[in-house]
């Protein structure tokens, strides 16, 4: 079934020069082009399909049954109007149609795209730059200026997650430089008696400026807290409670 479009160009480049291909049109029977709403409503209801391949191979054991059976809306069988059908199309349109999806997105931190509820890996030396995504039937890849950074057989489950191995080993080589960088190690190189111990390494921002680093007890100041023992003022020592107890005889008395 075709549908009018408002880029008529783009029309123009799969119907070719003639605007009747832009017209709505509808054919019934298994065999026509137009026939999706016929597969809709007498091919699909009751039927679960495994994947793509085994919709194919339903459909096709399905087709030869439907194709014999007449159809009351044309008072004919879909494999007698074949060939009148077939002398009635128009030549092929010079430029393919698009097919599959398509899509263009940033390269998140966690160096995944979804596409249909599923996630899957990218190079994660991509991230953060812009990627176009093409997903058919049976395959999935994903470009960054032209360059193929992720390519994955197409997954029609449901919230499945596909990891390229590579993909994860890069993404650890990444991190570990990453966890270098921020912390480096400080120097363990022994010195010799009464020299001065290497000055460890200076922490820095990601501009290149030091990182300040503010002794501990700028903070006791601050808060007004003092951990001096000298300063510490001792507990009063407890009181002693003189025994002035009596016995039931002296009470008696």
């Amino acid at each position: 079934m075709a549908r009018t479009h408002n880029n008529g160009a783009d029309h123009a480049l799969h119907t070719g020069p003639y605007p009747s291909g832009l017209s709505r049109y509808w054919t019934y029977g298994a065999s026509g082009s137009g026939s999706c709403g016929f597969l809709e409503t007498s091919f699909l209801p009751g039927r679960r399909f495994a994947s793509p391949a085994d919709f194919n191979t339903q459909l096709g054991d399905w087709l030869p049954v439907a194709n014999a059976r007449t159809v009351r809306a044309v008072r004919d069988r879909p494999a007698d109007l074949l060939a009148a059908d077939h002398a009635a199309m128009v030549e092929l349109p010079p430029v393919a149609p698009q097919v599959g999806l398509t899509a263009r997105v940033r390269l998140g931190r966690d160096y995944y795209v979804r596409v249909d509820g599923c996630d899957y890996s990218v190079d994660p030396r991509v991230i953060g730059r812009f990627v176009e995504i093409t997903a058919v039937a049976t395959e999935l890849v994903v470009r960054c200026d032209g360059r193929v950074v992720a390519r994955h057989a197409r997954c029609w489950a449901r919230h499945s997650v596909i990891t390229d191995p590579d993909h994860q080993v890069t993404a650890a080589q990444m991190r570990r430089a990453l966890a270098a960088q921020r912390h480096p190690e400080p120097q363990r190189q022994a010195h010799a008696p009464g020299t001065a111990a290497p000055a460890a390494p200076v922490r820095r921002h990601a501009d290149g400026h030091v990182v300040a680093l503010r002794p501990l007890p700028d903070y006791d100041a601050l808060f007004g807290v003092n951990f001096d023992v000298g300063d510490v003022t001792p507990d009063p020592a407890p009181a002693v409670i003189p025994d002035t107890a009596v016995t039931s005889e002296e009470a008696s008395n």
